[in-house]
């Protein structure tokens, strides 16, 4: 079981947390979201004064939209604290109220409620169990090594995504943010593992695959087929 950890949340004690149990934690930057499980679900978690700040600040409904604006991807909510103490910090717990239906009838995404981060750690702990039944269940699929079309133009940018979306279980979106984050192509293809997975959506063995098929001879791989590495999760 496999949770990615955004880099902001490493002073929480919940990493330290699913790591005493089992689960494979992995700091990266999260664009959205501060857990991603099993590369399935997405998790936002608020403690009471954050949710509270965000909402008057105006963050809270902009990251709403983020998180609904996420493909193949479940978001959920994680509301972390006793909404009974909301009134210890506004004088008008309804707005915060409000903001939470927003959340579920606006949005479609689903709230959870938990005490603490020790509660939040096996919350999310439960999710990885039951995302990881799921994933099983799920068929592995292949990869197509043209993903996108041939650009017809002669957009440098569209010609690199082309490139990177040639490359097995890389689609148009992820390199896109790969491109993003290492400003280009020669600098994507000279980073290292460590420095790949910390790209949304690009995980360990995706990154592990991706230098395999930039880095390794075809004199010491004739004959090899990728479907071994393709396959595994």
């Amino acid at each position: 079981m496999r949770v990615y950890v955004d880099e902001r949340e490493k002073s929480s004690e919940i990493p330290q947390y699913l790591a005493s149990m089992g689960l494979s934690v992995i700091f990266k930057v999260l664009e959205v979201g501060d857990y991603v499980v099993n590369d399935l679900v997405v998790l936002e978690r608020k403690r009471l004064d954050d949710l509270i700040k965000s909402v008057y600040e105006g963050r809270f409904f902009d990251q709403l939209k983020r998180l609904r604006g996420l493909e193949g991807l479940k978001a959920v909510l994680i509301v972390e604290g006793d909404l009974l103490d909301i009134d210890k910090y506004v004088e008008n717990p309804k707005s915060i109220e409000a903001a939470l239906v927003s959340a579920v009838l606006s949005f479609n995404i689903p709230v959870l409620y938990t005490r603490n981060s020790r509660h939040t750690a096996e919350l999310i702990k439960y999710i990885a169990e039951k995302t990881q039944k799921v994933g099983k269940k799920a068929p592995v699929s292949l990869p197509t090594y043209r993903k996108v079309r041939k650009p017809k133009t002669s957009d440098l940018r569209a010609w690199q995504i082309y490139v990177l979306s040639s490359f097995p279980k890389i689609g148009p979106t992820l390199a896109e943010r790969l491109l993003r984050k290492f400003g280009s192509l020669k600098a994507v293809v000279n980073a290292q593992v460590t420095e790949l997975v910390r790209v949304e959506g690009m995980s360990e063995d995706k990154a592990k695959l991706f230098k395999r098929v930039v880095e390794e001879g075809s004199q010491n791989t004739a004959g090899t087929s990728l479907d071994r590495f393709i396959s595994k999760k």
